[in-house]
């Protein structure tokens, strides 16, 4: 078998479709999320605690320096970043963590009591041949 068929068979194969589908859909809803939190969400919140933007907090560590003299001159002091811890950012994504931890536990649910239903109501077995045969005695006998 040729690997090339051997990699299409693969790829060829439910789950790995069904893997590939759910992926897309995935960063599609990871998307509509995060538009929900940044664009819904937060900004009510904000106005509520005095126009905050949550994605603009943050707890300066270093403030920035612009770069001081001419580079390459002697006095030169090169130009600092900011360092900031961005605990807004965190907040946003710590909401947008449970917007989909809570709708993948209700998709969960619903698919689980789906197949609690489908258990629920078991096929009817077939009685035991000694129960058919006795069946058969005695409608033979009613004859």
């Amino acid at each position: 078998m040729s690997m090339i068929k051997e990699f299409r068979d693969f790829a060829m194969k439910g789950n790995v479709v069904d893997l590939a589908v759910g992926v897309i859909i995935g960063a599609a809803f990871g998307t509509i999320v995060s538009s929900l939190v940044d664009d819904v969400v937060m900004p009510p919140i904000g106005l509520l605690l005095a126009g905050i933007d949550f994605s603009t907090l943050k707890l300066v560590i270093q403030q920035a320096a612009p770069a001081v003299g001419a580079e390459g001159a002697a006095d030169f002091v090169a130009a600092r970043p900011e360092v900031a811890i961005a605990y807004g950012k965190f907040i946003n994504a710590a909401i947008k963590f449970i917007i989909v931890a809570w709708v993948l536990f209700m998709i969960i649910r619903a698919m689980n009591a789906m197949k609690k239903k489908d258990e629920a109501a078991p096929a009817p077995t077939a009685p035991p041949e000694d129960i058919v045969l006795l069946r058969e005695i005695r409608d033979a006998l009613k004859k």
